[in-house]
């Protein structure tokens, strides 16, 4: 039994599909931080690998990983019918079969960008271009009946997150997503005087595949480093104003916002993946 409880611990294994083309991001470190926080909680040795996708590393078959971690990226995320698209969604219709078919679960996360391409490919929903882009520590609404939701327990609802996007996920399709089983569960923060739609946040496409718009992996501490680089924080002040500025370093270094948001969600979806790998074990007890 113990032998094998330390094979499982030690065959645990993750891949991140970074979406970012090349261009430089602090997600991907926040993404690296969590993954490498969580096998030090559980004194293993570090399992994971990064797939560039959008620059044509091959990605692996479905079943070389237990967990994949889906970035945010650049650009627009409409569909162009390219190769790494196909590759990507053929990734995912395999671990979905996988997933119908056999009992030991394949976890799949994605954010901003890779929430997009995951709307499209459930076709849940459209993609829109917003009037102006999102930028900033967020209000993220739970919607009623959803507050039970693993992946949210500890949060207030609201909660905070950093939000970054030019696009937004808006006119969900009710029928498709009953023929999936997917459920909405976030919606962006109330805008009571703009007549228009709020855009999805997050959603829950099936029991293993999971998504955000926002970035849940979002470090307070490093992201307040990154915003006080002198070319970084006059990029925000140009295009957002210097009270925008201010009032996201105000966010940032407030316990109860996106370092809360940060230790609870992707933590708490590592966990349950991690535990699922285990479940063969613990009923051999």
């Amino acid at each position: 039994m113990q032998t094998n409880v330390a094979k499982i611990m030690g065959d645990f294994r993750i891949g991140i599909l970074d979406m970012n083309n090349g261009a430089p991001n602090e997600g991907m470190r926040c993404i690296k931080y969590l993954i490498e926080e969580f096998f030090m909680r559980k004194e293993l040795e570090t399992g994971y690998q990064v797939f560039d996708v959008r620059q044509g590393d091959k990605l692996p078959a479905y079943h070389e990983f237990d967990v994949f971690i889906s970035s945010g990226g650049p650009g627009s995320p409409l569909l162009e019918g390219t190769e790494w698209e196909r590759d990507y969604f053929k990734l995912l219709s395999d671990i979905r079969e996988h997933n119908r078919t056999r009992p030991e679960k394949i976890f799949f996360f994605a954010i901003c960008h890779s929430f997009q391409l995951l709307v499209q490919y459930f076709e849940l929903a459209q993609i829109t271009r917003r009037k102006s882009t999102s930028f900033g520590v967020m209000p993220i609404h739970i919607v009623e009946g959803e507050e039970e939701e693993p992946f949210f327990r500890g949060l207030e609802n609201p909660f905070w997150a950093v939000d970054s996007r030019d696009y937004q996920v808006v006119q969900s399709d009710q029928e498709q997503f009953e023929a999936v089983g997917a459920r909405i569960l976030c919606l962006e923060k109330e805008r009571p005087h703009v007549d228009l739609e709020r855009a999805i946040m997050a959603i829950r496409f099936t029991e293993e595949i999971f998504g955000t718009q926002f970035h849940p992996e979002a470090d307070a501490e490093g992201m307040y480093r990154h915003f006080q680089k002198e070319e970084k924080k006059k990029a925000v002040i140009e295009n957002f104003g210097e009270e925008k500025f201010l009032n996201m370093l105000e966010s940032l270094e407030d316990p109860d916002k996106i370092m809360l948001t940060e230790s609870v969600i992707i933590p708490t979806f590592l966990e349950i993946a991690f535990q699922h790998k285990l479940e063969p074990l613990w009923s051999e007890k």
